[in-house]
């Protein structure tokens, strides 16, 4: 999920353009009305509605959002049945601080983080002493940090996660410097550091293919932050829902998601 902050105008559009045609008469007849942001959810679910869903019996109805509070408030209101644009550490956060009752299916793909240098193409040759820039927001930084972290470049305190911070670093074998930056910031930083951990979405939009230029990538087995389809506590089992959630892990939409994003968006691996 893309973490930059929506004008709150456009959630007012989504919800006054998108909601109207998601009430309960679009259910009357048994469809699973979705909720999803634009790319890669919305492609990947029209994907499953073109080619898929008639063959499971499902009648899947999608509509899209361009904000990210939206969705999960109209699935809480029951204006939606499920909706796809989210990671889990997202989805607790909008939970907790929300009120809402909402619990994750199955994983579906991961917009991957990245690690991009303009001065070495080999994470293993990165220099001792370099300075390597993370997000400054609490979720993004600990996620840098544990992507860090997974290379051996840094050691953390167990049990810390993604919210780990620079204190939580216990071991720094190349002595790096890490230094915190606005997100939207660091692709421009790239001149000025030996290497920057970027979000997926400001990588993209500053012309970096996250396959052929991150020098270290995210995977996306056993990732916590891969995209979930999202659902009300009670309705997990609901059979329109678990037909979505099989068709979002089938052999048809992985490679639908790997053919479409070649590498920028990674279709959820097993184990």
């Amino acid at each position: 999920m893309r973490t930059s902050a929506i004008a709150a105008a456009a959630g007012t559009l989504a919800l006054a353009l998108g909601l109207t045609a998601c009430g309960a008469d679009d259910r009357s007849d048994g469809a699973l009305v979705v909720g999803a942001t634009p790319t890669p959810a919305g492609e990947v679910l029209a994907y499953i509605q073109q080619n898929l869903a008639k063959k499971e019996g499902l009648d899947l109805r999608i509509t899209e959002f361009t904000d990210y509070v939206t969705p999960n408030t109209a699935l809480q209101e029951g204006s939606l049945d499920a909706n796809l644009y989210q990671h889990a550490p997202y989805l607790e956060d909008f939970n907790q601080s929300k009120k809402t009752d909402l619990v994750p299916v199955t994983e579906v793909y991961l917009p991957p983080m990245g690690v991009y240098a303009k001065k070495t193409e080999d994470i293993a040759k990165l220099p001792t002493g370099a300075t390597v820039g993370v997000p400054n927001d609490t979720t993004n930084e600990g996620r840098a940090l544990q992507l860090l972290a997974s290379k051996g470049l840094i050691g953390l305190k167990k049990g810390v996660g993604g919210t780990a911070t620079p204190e939580d670093i216990t071991s720094n074998p190349k002595k790096l410097t890490v230094k915190a930056l606005e997100p939207a910031q660091l692709p421009r930083s790239l001149d000025d550091l030996d290497a920057a951990v970027i979000n997926n979405n400001y990588a993209l939009d500053a012309g970096l293919s996250p396959k052929k230029d991150a020098i270290l990538l995210e995977s996306s087995k056993g990732n916590p932050y891969n995209n979930v389809l999202a659902v009300k506590k009670g309705d997990k089992d609901d059979p329109r829902v678990r037909k979505l959630a099989k068709l979002l892990r089938s052999p048809e939409v992985k490679k639908f998601i790997e053919d479409t994003y070649k590498g920028s968006v990674l279709p959820v691996e097993a184990g």
